[in-house]
């Protein structure tokens, strides 16, 4: 099966499956309606401005008609929400930062696609992703490897891959360059040959994510305890609760407890808007804030506080509905705390190991310690201080090229 999102990159993962003499079937996943609520719950993007729309799969459809191979187009749109929209809102509400392509990926592209290729008796997945796999037979364990094209690599959003998913997908462009993933698509005439690549977050196209969860929080009429485990809204079948696979993530087994370990409160939706105090490090009241929402760690532009030089976000005081702001030298972190840890080669780290880590996508591997320090978290130190991980955003650990696996930020120090 070739998952195909109707872009350029799954056209020649498919063309290259081809080529090879596998037999091949086109999977697209259906992800969105083609208008939905972004600022204030109205329409927010037209036909084909979001992967997973109905312009993409007319595109990854034509493809399949070029390369003579059948082609399959799966609803996947209440699984997208339960799995990725619904955690993204929810998280930026308790005051974390989320990663839904990295949601996206863990359940969607891989869980429901290995469940539809189980499902038709298929051998494997194959992706469009800038990443390698291997088999290495001392360790008789499969590997996760960084992509050639560094540039393009894009394994940070694979640590999340087991042993059993890894023995069944194919990483056909990970040896080849976006330079010549088009030249081939050029080639052989594809209608996606020159389609630019998606941006941002799919399901906001327009930036505006708080307008988009705040419209959300409105079709949806949500009120009362919110946290990252159950956000409870009406629905017409009565309360929802996000699936049990996906509600937790990152939480452990008491979401309460994690959210106040990590210094969020459980708060109603309406406090995450609610305007409050911007405070230094020692409490002194610099202005306001706009709503925690609107801000994640790291941000430097548009906190509306003048200052000798500019300010950054230090974090969120959400119990207090308090923005915490310092300087840049003020933002580096010795290291961080990750959960929900997922290490693909299945064995525990145990003491101390010098590795490389990414806690941004675009950041380059950064020298570093990391230990295991509980049965689900990793204790990462930097070589060198860096800009600290926001809350939710993953946390990446590699040896050299090989992808040892990672988890997800719950505090720097």
């Amino acid at each position: 099966m070739a998952a195909m999102s109707g872009g350029v990159d799954s056209s020649v993962c498919a063309l290259l499956l081809r080529q090879a003499g596998c037999d091949v079937r086109g999977a697209t996943m259906v992800l969105h309606g083609d208008v939905a609520a972004g600022a204030g719950g109205a329409a927010a993007w037209s036909e084909g401005a979001v992967c997973g729309s109905s312009r993409d799969v007319e595109d990854a459809r034509a493809v399949c008609r070029h390369l003579g191979i059948p082609h399959d187009a799966f609803d996947l749109r209440d699984r997208f929400d339960a799995a990725v929209v619904r955690p993204f809102c929810e998280a930026y509400l308790t005051g974390r930062t989320p990663n839904p392509c990295i949601d996206c990926n863990r359940y969607l592209k891989f869980e429901a696609l290995q469940q539809r290729r189980r499902e038709l008796g298929l051998q494997y997945v194959a992706t469009g992703h800038y990443a390698r796999r291997r088999w290495d037979e001392a360790s008789g364990r499969w590997q996760l490897l960084r992509a050639a094209d560094v540039a393009k690599d894009q394994s940070y959003v694979l640590y999340h891959l087991t042993q059993d998913t890894l023995a069944h997908m194919l990483f056909p462009l990970g040896d080849l360059t976006k330079n010549e993933v088009r030249a081939l698509a050029r080639d052989h005439g594809f209608t996606t040959a020159d389609k630019p690549e998606s941006q941002d977050i799919c399901f906001v196209p327009d930036g505006d994510y708080v307008s988009f969860i705040e419209g959300w929080c409105r079709v949806r009429d949500c009120e009362g305890a919110v946290s990252h485990a159950s956000l409870m809204c009406g629905t017409e079948g009565g309360l929802k609760a996000a699936p049990t696979e996906t509600r937790s993530a990152g939480m452990g087994e008491n979401p309460k407890a994690a959210l106040a370990e990590a210094g969020l409160a459980i708060a109603s939706a309406a406090d995450a808007f609610a305007p409050g105090e911007i405070v230094d490090h020692a409490g002194r009241v610099l202005g306001q804030h706009a709503g925690l929402i609107h801000y994640t760690v790291g941000q430097r532009k548009g906190i509306g506080v003048a200052a000798r030089e500019p300010l950054y976000v230090l974090g969120k005081d959400n119990t207090a509905n308090r923005l915490v702001v310092g300087f840049r030298d003020e933002l580096e972190s010795r290291g961080v705390v990750a959960r929900d840890v997922n290490l693909i080669g299945g064995d525990a780290l145990g003491g101390p190991r010098r590795v490389r880590v990414k806690t941004h996508y675009r950041q380059r591997p950064v020298d570093a310690t990391v230990e295991q320090t509980g049965p689900d978290e990793l204790t990462v130190v930097f070589a060198e201080p860096q800009r600290a991980a926001a809350p939710g955003q993953a946390v990446v650990v590699y040896d050299g090229e090989l992808v040892i696996g990672g988890g997800t930020a719950a505090r720097s120090f």
